[in-house]
């Protein structure tokens, strides 16, 4: 699983990376900053739909470090994925310093 998150993040940095080079120079970096926002939240959006069933959620969760009481609450809401990847708990979990640890680059 986690080789399939790998090659998916190596493919975003080769595009981040030219798309970085080709707009460098507009100064732009409201736009940037935008754009990294909205990326983590559909990489947050795409781990929480592979987790699948709330079992695996929760279990994933309290081995990120969320409480056990968090975790069973977020694991078994009915909210929609992309609600959900913007909730405190995976904007939590899924920080800037988790993002890098992956690998992903940063156009910030």
């Amino acid at each position: 699983m986690e080789y399939r998150y790998e090659i998916r993040i190596k493919k975003i940095n080769e595009f981040l990376t030219g798309w970085y080079n080709y707009f460098q120079l507009a100064e732009t970096p409201s736009v940037f900053k935008r754009m990294m926002e909205w990326l983590r939240r559909r990489l947050r959006m795409i781990r929480w739909k592979e987790w699948k069933l709330p079992k695996t959620k929760v279990k994933n969760l309290m081995a990120l470090g969320v409480t056990k009481a968090k975790a069973f609450e977020w694991g078994n809401t009915r909210k929609g994925y992309w609600r959900i990847a913007s909730s405190p708990i995976l904007h939590r979990t899924f920080n800037d310093h988790y993002w890098q640890r992956m690998g992903l680059k940063s156009l910030n």
